[in-house]
């Protein structure tokens, strides 16, 4: 098998496709979350704390004079961010998901109901005998 070949094989296979399209989506979808912290979040919750200590991003919070614990906090917010979405989302697709019940083996057929008369009919005609 030549080397363009088994690329080919390797490159279309599904597994390869579907990281290929979680990667693009995660790369959008950390647009979306660093949109949400800097333009929802800080404006709403942390603006107040901010302003109290005469910054106008998280970024610019520092310690010691130069140390940025602020871009720090701010990743980890946008993990807990991230996190919590993610969660939501799996919770939301196993949910749809819905396993079906398992049924139960069916019950091995007994005699019927007219099969268990005539049994008794003719252990009473025997016993008569």
């Amino acid at each position: 098998m030549g080397f363009i070949q088994e690329f080919k094989e390797f490159a279309v296979k599904g597994n390869v496709v579907d990281m290929a399209v979680g990667v693009i989506i995660g790369g959008a979808f950390g647009k979306i979350v660093s949109s949400f912290i800097e333009d929802v979040i800080t404006p709403l919750i942390l603006t107040p704390a901010l302003e109290a200590a005469n910054l106008s991003k998280i970024e610019d919070l520092t310690i010691f004079g130069g140390v940025k614990y602020g871009m720090f906090l701010s990743a980890v917010i946008n993990f807990l961010i991230i996190a919590f979405v993610l969660f939501m989302m799996i919770k939301g697709i196993n949910k749809m998901k819905k396993e079906k019940p398992v049924e139960a083996p069916a019950a091995p057929a007994g005699p019927t109901q007219e099969e268990l008369l005539v049994q008794i009919r003719d252990l009473l005609k025997n016993q008569q005998k």
